[in-house]
């Protein structure tokens, strides 16, 4: 469940790759755990405009985990405590309340920094000039267009998939209508089906036994 934090902050500010610069401190108030990083210093920006202060200058882009140049060094890790993530990923649900975390930009020689966190990522476009590239292994999955499927074959597996989501829906329908302390059923077609609680138990039995053996092979379906 989202919750709101207090956090203190630890921010180099450098106004020229030139000048030195320094660790200032503020405080962000009432942060939303479903909140960004990002988001969090846009408050924080938010918070320094209103008092005619300069902002914090940053870098980001796409925000969707896809560009990388939101880079950060947060409490001494890059993008900040969480493998495998870029910073935009990073939400503040991973803080806690009063924490005091450290933001620095992205060190290395090859990156001198323009200001504040922003650094100079021209070093990247200079490799691409130069041809540079990088190869891994991606896996052996297969391209979904080389497997070709007739539509007759599509057609039969999307019909059985909507016969096998209704299905699962009507189970649990008559999980709630078993457990409900009304006799009516809330639907007009299915009027006969009023009846005790007991006797709707005994009904929904069979079901709701059987629920996840049909979300199972929906799953199946879909995969």
């Amino acid at each position: 469940m989202e919750h709101t934090i207090n956090v203190n902050l630890k921010i180099w500010r450098q106004r020229g790759p030139k000048e030195p610069g320094a660790f200032c401190n503020y405080r962000v108030e009432n942060v939303s755990t479903g909140s960004s990083f990002l988001e969090m210093l846009d408050m924080l920006n938010q918070q320094l405009v209103e008092k005619g202060e300069e902002p914090i200058v940053f870098d980001h882009d796409c925000r969707e985990g896809i560009c990388g140049m939101c880079s950060l060094y947060i409490n001494g890790h890059p993008h900040g405590p969480v493998q495998g993530i870029t910073t935009c990923q990073l939400h503040m649900r991973k803080f806690n309340n009063e924490d005091t975390i450290t933001i620095e930009p992205w060190r290395s020689a090859a990156f001198p920094v323009i200001r504040d966190l922003m650094v100079n990522r021209n070093a990247f476009d200079q490799i691409q000039q130069a041809g540079g590239y990088v190869s891994f292994n991606c896996g052996g999955a297969p391209d979904a267009n080389n497997l070709p499927i007739s539509k007759e074959v599509a057609d039969v597996a999307m019909d059985r998939k909507v016969r096998l989501n209704a299905l699962v829906a009507l189970a649990q329908w008559f999980a709630k209508w078993t457990n409900s302390d009304s006799a009516t059923v809330p639907t007009p077609v299915l009027a006969p089906l009023n009846a005790p609680k007991t006797f709707r138990s005994a009904t929904s039995h069979a079901l709701t036994a059987n629920l996840s053996k049909l979300k199972s092979q929906t799953d199946n379906l879909a995969s």
